[in-house]
């Protein structure tokens, strides 16, 4: 359910549960994170799915079995903050809950224009995973963490883009454009790259 592919310098990770909306269970957010703190060494890391949703979150059984409030979550995020090269969520569509966390710990967000952004904790009464609300903080402001975490928000990609939740919309293949986004660090020295995102 998770499919990798590793090309030069570069890790794709795509999430292909395409039925399910590509929910993740447990056991996928496990491997995601484990595959991506295996490629600490690459200089580019791409995240994507397949199918016209990026992910709806919680798959809704292992939801109820107790995963909505999992360490998994957090430790997925973690792992792709701490990537040291450049990472960029390719967003083929709908983001949802819990997939948001690792949304928003890539340094890069880019979006089909369809797809659509909510994080409907407030509504199912679970806290968000712990660094969410402060990344997300970071990227468009209090007011607009308020209007996605507190009034249950759901954001078209245009808002997404006004707010600077995402950095581009690709009216057709997410991955070429995350791909073109990645040449130049993935033409530099692992160190380089490296110590730029530590610079920054």
């Amino acid at each position: 359910m998770i499919k990798q592919e590793i090309e030069g310098n570069l890790t794709i990770l795509t999430l292909d549960r395409p039925d399910k909306a590509n929910a993740l269970t447990a056991e996928m957010l496990a491997e995601l994170r484990d595959t991506v703190r295996a490629a600490s060494g690459q200089n580019a890391l791409i995240l994507t799915g397949t199918g016209k949703v990026f992910s709806a979150g919680a798959d809704l059984e292992a939801a109820r079995a107790g995963l909505a409030t999992s360490p998994l979550w957090e430790e997925l995020s973690a792992a792709i903050a701490e990537f040291k090269g450049l990472s960029i969520a390719a967003l083929n569509g709908t983001v949802a809950g819990g997939a948001f966390g690792m949304v928003l710990a890539c340094d890069l967000r880019i979006a089909v224009p369809a797809a659509k952004f909510f994080y409907p904790v407030m509504k199912l009464g679970y806290l968000p995973q712990p660094s969410d609300p402060i990344r997300l903080d970071g990227l468009v402001g209090p007011q607009s963490a308020k209007r996605i975490l507190m009034a249950g928000e759901k954001l078209t990609a245009q808002e997404a883009l006004d707010i600077n939740l995402v950095d581009h919309l690709v009216e057709s293949d997410v991955v070429t454009k995350a791909k073109d986004l990645a040449c130049d660090a993935l033409a530099a020295e692992h160190s380089h790259v490296a110590a730029i995102k530590a610079m920054i």
